[in-house]
């Protein structure tokens, strides 16, 4: 892990992770690129108007001196921080910003939504989990540390998610984690039994792995959504951190089927990383 973004807006939850991403950076020895998204409208930034330049000017000059306040924290010592100010309008753009600069992780902070906001107005946060092509983290609190001894790994075991986590295990390949995946199985007409169930996971390790010794960490749990059994096996496990494989579902498709890692993210009290399927 050689660069971290986090994208804030200068909100307690946004401090939260810059927090927790310089903790990341001390620990992997990674630099911080801290990005703001100064959303001025494309008439303000394209106006030849020598009064509108004046406005430009004033605004991209106070979004910079609020920026070096914000980052004059004495957790950022011995860190180094690039920081970075984008005139864009929507937070599906950062993932733009992490392919520039080779990024390796995204982190965010968020309070969570509930209810209808998340259908028609959604958070920031859910926007760069669905359209980021890096891991996201994403975080609710002041973490303490980062040190993630317990990994709750999300897992439907069809062969799609095999990708996201092989990346898993490689991020924390030099981590003391132990990493368990969790299963949730469905009433009506999504129910699998159990030999249903075993026989895809035999499946999944074979072709992830090539043996069945992760066969011993996968905890199967019966719930009314995934995003419940996810969660309430994720504390009872005592984990740390949650990981979830995401589509990145968009427009109509999101609507009606959800995403689960977004859901996650939105609810969970745990951090919780995705990865893109």
């Amino acid at each position: 892990m050689k660069k971290i973004i986090i994208p804030i807006d200068f909100s307690k939850h946004s401090e939260y992770a810059l927090k927790t991403a310089a903790k990341l950076a001390k620990k992997h020895g990674a630099e911080l690129l801290v990005l703001h998204m100064l959303e001025m409208s494309d008439i303000m930034l394209s106006a030849s108007d020598g009064l509108q330049n004046q406005k430009t000017a004033f605004f991209l000059q106070l979004a910079e001196q609020k920026f070096k306040d914000f980052l004059n924290k004495t957790y950022l010592e011995d860190v180094k921080v690039t920081p970075i100010i984008k005139h864009f309008k929507v937070f599906s753009e950062v993932n733009e910003v992490a392919k520039s600069y080779n990024a390796d992780l995204i982190v965010m902070g968020s309070h969570g939504v509930n209810g209808l906001t998340e259908y028609f107005v959604g958070s920031n946060t859910e926007r760069v989990v669905r359209s980021s092509n890096i891991p996201v983290l994403v975080v609710k609190n002041d973490m303490r540390d980062v040190d993630f001894d317990v990994v709750a790994f999300a897992c439907d075991f069809n062969e799609e998610s095999i990708k996201s986590y092989l990346n898993a295990k490689e991020m924390f390949k030099n981590e003391v984690a132990k990493l368990y995946l969790i299963h949730v199985n469905l009433p009506n007409e999504r129910f699998k039994s159990s030999l249903e169930i075993e026989k895809k996971v035999v499946n999944f390790f074979i072709k992830a792995e090539g043996h069945l010794d992760k066969m011993e960490d996968v905890f199967y749990v019966s719930d009314y959504t995934v995003e419940n059994g996810v969660l309430n096996c994720a504390n009872k496990i005592g984990a740390d951190l949650i990981i979830v494989p995401t589509h990145g579902r968009k427009g109509l498709a999101h609507f009606l089927q959800g995403s689960i890692g977004e859901d996650v993210a939105n609810h969970a009290t745990l951090p919780v990383m995705t990865f893109k399927i």
